[in-house]
């Protein structure tokens, strides 16, 4: 399942756009996955957000999009540019498009800051999947927001 991609600044963001990112993190990483910790953490007006066209199937609802991730710039998170905030609606689930997702953020940030690598702070679930994307374990476990995460680093 192919889309078509969008690539912003926080301040480049329309309010359709901010609302439809916003609103799939809180679904998914507060709501779905019922984590009590704040979504927002300072980090996003100093990224770069990706995310898969906005639909308007709802109206009542306003604007959403089925696929987000944020990459935080050099020096945010850590001294490499960061890939986090990687989700994708419970709706498309199974259909790749959170490997697609990650492949953008990996292109972005490969022209943005050539020769850096990316790290990344993964949900240790989710191991795998990065794996399959070139990036490899660099930490031990460690809880954040009462989830089991680790490092990974892609040269």
């Amino acid at each position: 399942m192919s889309r078509s991609y969008k690539i912003s600044e926080w301040s480049d963001l329309s309010r359709d756009e901010l609302y439809a990112c916003v609103r799939l993190r809180i679904d998914v990483f507060v709501v779905e996955q019922d984590c009590s910790y704040p979504d927002l953490d300072g980090k996003d007006m100093n990224s770069l957000h990706v995310f898969a066209d906005l639909t308007y199937e709802d109206l009542t609802v306003g604007a959403s999009t089925d696929a987000y991730l944020r990459i935080c710039k050099p020096g945010i998170s850590y001294k490499e540019p960061s890939i986090g905030r990687v989700v994708t609606s419970k709706s498309v689930r199974g259909q790749g498009l959170g490997y697609e997702i990650m492949q953008k953020g990996i292109e972005v940030c490969s022209k943005k800051w050539p020769n850096t690598g990316i790290r990344i702070s993964a949900q240790k679930y989710l191991v795998k999947f990065y794996e399959n994307l070139d990036f490899k374990v660099c930490s031990e476990p460690y809880l954040e927001d009462d989830i089991l995460h680790v490092q990974m680093f892609r040269s």
